[in-house]
C-alpha cells in the first residue's frame, strides 16, 4: 500500500539534461534510503544514485560528477538531475525507497516504481 511514481524521462541528445522525479504515497511512516536504479536491455539492474534520510549520497562511478540526487522529506519525493548525458546512460530508470509503514511498523520494506525510459541519442 505504498506507491512510487516516476516521471521526467524522455529522449535527449548527447550532452543534454533531464530531471527525474519520484513521488511516494500511501501508508508511509518513515522513508529511509531512496535511490535510483537503471536497467538497459540485456543488462542487470544497477544502482545509479542513493540518498539517505540524513542527506548522505552515494553514486555509481559512471555518473559521478554528472548526476545529482536530492530529496524533499516533507513531500516524500526524490529527484535525479542528470547532466552531460551519454548514450550509455540509456536505460529504464527505477525509483526505489526503503519505507517503514504503519502496518508493518518497525520493519523496512523495499518499494519500486514502474520505471521511466531515458534515451540518449548519439
Amino acid at each position: 500500500q505504498v506507491h512510487l511514481v516516476e516521471s521526467g524521462g524522455g529522449l535527449v541528445q548527447t550532452g543534454g539534461s533531464l530531471r527525474l522525479s519520484c513521488v511516494a504515497s500511501g501508508d508511509i511512516h518513515t522513508i529511509h534510503d531512496m535511490g535510483w536504479y537503471r536497467q538497459a536491455p540485456g543488462k542487470q539492474r544497477e544502482l545509479v544514485a542513493q540518498i539517505g534520510s540524513g542527506g548522505n549520497t552515494n553514486y555509481a562511478d559512471s555518473v559521478k560528477g554528472r548526476f545529482t540526487i536530492s530529496r524533499d522529506n516533507a513531500k516524500n519525493t526524490a529527484h535525479l538531475q542528470m547532466n552531460s548525458l551519454k548514450p550509455e546512460d540509456t536505460a529504464v530508470y527505477y525509483c526505489n525507497a526503503d519505507i517503514e509503514d504503519y502496518t508493518d511498523y518497525g520493519i523496512v520494506n523495499d518499494w519500486w516504481g514502474q520505471g521511466t525510459q531515458v534515451t540518449v541519442s548519439s
